[in-house]
């Protein structure tokens, strides 16, 4: 592998340390392939959570939506792109989703205004997972509710790295701001199971993320113990 793309890797793996308990659950030969999505991804959503001058969030998204584009006929220029490009996943949809981003930085009237806004990219990333981690090649099955998994995981991404930002107002009313990231995280909670629908690496990655929210939404500090982390990857990467 490259440095340029060992570096991509790398920040997501420091981002995610639970993930050395929760990648031998994936088959050997989509271990690179699934850390590099989830690096792309994660790209995606510093550009959503970006704070001070949108611009260069902007100016990156818009390259993004050509480099996706171009993987359509694969001809990759991103260190990532040598390793995702390979597969025939619809990565023009998932380009044409991408102006979602900047919509979705505004702070949402309310909950279901924060959902509409990311739901078109959430729906995106899943047809492409379906794609990339699709355990009969060629099939590309979309799990009904494989989107909506995403779309929670991406809000509450969002609660983590944007803060307040991130929070829709009708949570922020009243005079005690200070527990809303505890309400929203609650809210988000709500029909989020422990095993969502999709492939095997968004439902392992989805239960690590759903601990994080988990522990938010009690306001304690997370227990991912490897012990912990095991049995929840165990239980989330059942067929």
């Amino acid at each position: 592998m490259s440095s340029a793309l060992d570096s991509f890797l790398d920040k997501w793996r420091t981002r995610w340390p639970e993930w050395s308990v929760a990648e031998p659950f994936v088959p050997e030969a989509q271990r690179l392939r699934t850390v590099a999505w989830f690096a792309l991804l994660q790209e995606f959503d510093d550009m959503l959570n970006t704070s001070g001058d949108p611009l260069p969030a902007d100016a990156k998204l818009a390259w993004w939506g050509e480099e996706l584009r171009s993987w359509a006929g694969q001809r990759s220029r991103h260190p990532l792109g040598r390793v995702l490009e390979p597969a025939r996943a619809p990565w023009v949809q998932l380009a044409d989703a991408l102006p979602d981003i900047v919509e979705a930085r505004s702070v949402a009237v309310d909950a279901a205004a924060a959902e509409r806004a990311l739901a078109g990219f959430a729906e995106a990333v899943a047809a492409v997972e379906a794609v990339l981690f699709e355990d009969a090649p060629g099939k590309g099955v979309l799990r009904k509710g494989a989107g909506r998994a995403v779309l929670l995981q991406t809000l509450a991404q969002r609660l983590y790295d944007a803060g307040v930002a991130g929070i829709p107002r009708a949570l922020l009313a009243g005079t005690d701001v200070s527990a809303a990231p505890q309400r929203w995280a609650q809210q988000l909670l709500k029909g989020w199971a422990v095993r969502v629908p999709g492939p095997r690496p968004r439902r392992i990655w989805s239960t690590l993320a759903r601990a994080r929210l988990a522990a938010q939404a009690a306001g304690k500090p997370i227990e991912a113990t490897p012990v912990r982390t095991l049995l929840r990857v165990w239980w989330a990467a059942r067929g």
